[in-house]
């Protein structure tokens, strides 16, 4: 079973945000249904605007292809550089050193809570 922290808000397209800090994430349960993560490519740099459904980045594991989609929108802040090198910690780390990009402007409001979230995923197992 994967892990879904309270703290943060979830897309429906496997993506997490923490209004926090403007971190946003691939899902315990996205990085479970891709298994091994080989390869990671960032589109988005500091400075860029993003809006709540553009593609910021590319996942490809042993089994597939996957766009990662902005949850919100607003300013890209930051970019984990350091997971081009490391892309396998978004299978163990995926709601921690594992994040993509950090957003200025997002609130999340439109997101599920992590039990919404948790629903959600349950539907599409079955």
């Amino acid at each position: 079973m994967s892990t879904t922290p309270s703290t943060l808000k979830y897309a429906k397209s496997d993506e997490w945000f923490d209004a926090a800090s403007g971190k946003v994430g691939l899902s315990d349960y996205a990085q479970g249904q891709l298994s091994d993560i080989v390869f990671v490519e960032i589109l988005v740099s500091a400075g860029d605007t993003v809006s709540a459904g553009q593609a910021i980045a590319s996942v490809e594991s042993v089994k597939a292809a996957s766009d990662v989609y902005a949850p919100v929108s607003g300013k890209v802040v930051a970019v984990n550089e350091a997971l081009a090198e490391a892309p396998e910690s978004i299978n163990s780390e995926p709601y921690g050193a594992a994040w993509f990009i950090q957003i200025e402007g997002g609130n999340g409001a439109a997101l599920l809570d992590a039990a919404a979230y948790d629903a959600d995923c349950a539907a599409r197992a079955h």
